[in-house]
């Protein structure tokens, strides 16, 4: 990824009258422009605070640490996948369901990309990010796992789930680092291509 220089609009200390940012997309949306621009570690919660123009005790009512303003409205991720999960007809193949689903979430407008691309390249790139990224990605496999279970009949911490589960957040990684790593790549192209690998195994590449 080659993250923009450029600070976002809303990135700039508030004066008296300016209305707040008071939603969680907007607020980091702030902090990633901040982050990049200045660094994550040099970035503060209060520097972010003040840019969208609210206390840093309001800003922790949004975010309960300054690792969880980058990755934006997470809960809110989480349950459009579970929904994506649910509208997928049981008759659906897993392999196929799955796939649709990875497809499905990781879908990002053309105006929104640049944005995507400087948060996964800081997610994916800051070692302090990089640790709480686990927890992150250990409740996004979940919800794999739990629709994985219900379907096979098994127990959502079952082996199986589970490791299906690692194997999607694998196919998504996998997808994001080449992405990051050679910016005229298409990430749909890059997500559609490890979807099929993912369905089709490894020996049907032999």
């Amino acid at each position: 990824m080659n993250p923009s220089d450029a600070v976002h609009p809303l990135v700039r200390t508030a004066h008296a009258g300016r209305r707040p940012v008071t939603s969680r997309a907007q607020i980091s949306a702030v902090a990633i422009d901040l982050f990049t621009a200045r660094g994550f570690e040099e970035t503060s919660v209060d520097d972010v605070a003040d840019a969208v123009g609210i206390a840093r005790r309001t800003l922790f009512r949004y975010y309960p640490s300054k690792n969880a303003i980058a990755w934006g409205d997470f809960d809110g991720h989480l349950a459009e996948m579970r929904a994506l999960l649910a509208e997928i007809p049981d008759d659906l193949p897993i392999a196929e369901a799955l796939g649709r689903a990875l497809i499905s979430f990781n879908e990002v407008p053309d105006t929104e990309l640049t944005a995507h691309r400087r948060r996964m390249s800081l997610l994916l790139g800051v070692p302090a990010l990089q640790a709480h990224s686990m927890l992150m990605y250990a409740e996004w496999r979940q919800v794999i796992a739990d629709f994985c279970a219900h379907r096979l009949d098994l127990g959502e911490h079952d082996h199986l789930p589970q490791t299906i589960a690692w194997m999607c957040l694998g196919t998504a990684l996998a997808a994001y680092e080449q992405w990051l790593a050679h910016p005229g790549s298409d990430l749909e192209a890059l997500i559609v291509a490890g979807t099929r690998t993912l369905s089709q195994g490894v020996g049907a590449l032999s």
